[in-house]
């Protein structure tokens, strides 16, 4: 599975917001990340759509997280800027002939499940706070949980 420019984009815009002490603003986000201007707008206007990040307006004004990044879940982000239909037979409009009986279908289904449940298991402050993220698998892992 790859992921669109458009939700990397998300990630880091994202990411940029969370390692931030207050606002940023669209043309600083892009020249830390070299990317288009005008990329970071459509992907921050999304982005704000979609209720992860706030315009603050005036001087001083930019982008900054609408919500703390613990509450901010890489799977859903990742779910609301991608399209996840991986073949046509996952879509909506599925013209598939084969579909009903189909183990592809199956398998495929079953590998975006636990594509998309691993990165359930991440925030955005996960993403931010790498060693948080490390010390608690290996606390689950002691534990055996």
């Amino acid at each position: 599975m790859k992921l669109t420019q458009y939700t990397d984009y998300s990630l880091r815009v994202l990411m940029y917001l969370g390692f931030k002490d207050g606002p940023a603003t669209i043309s600083e986000i892009a020249e830390r990340y070299d990317i288009s201007r005008n990329h970071v707008v459509k992907v921050a206007h999304q982005l704000g759509l979609l209720g992860y990040l706030q315009t603050v307006r005036g001087k001083g004004g930019g982008l900054r997280l609408a919500r703390p990044a613990a509450e901010i879940n890489v799977g859903a982000v990742i779910r609301d800027m991608e399209n996840l239909e991986l073949v046509e037979c996952l879509g909506e409009n599925n013209t598939c002939v084969l579909s009903p009986p189909c183990v592809l279908r199956t398998a495929l289904q079953d590998a975006l499940k636990a594509f998309l449940a691993t990165l359930d298991g991440y925030t955005l402050a996960d993403l931010i706070d790498p060693p948080q993220k490390a010390r608690r698998q290996k606390m689950l892992k002691v534990l055996s949980l």
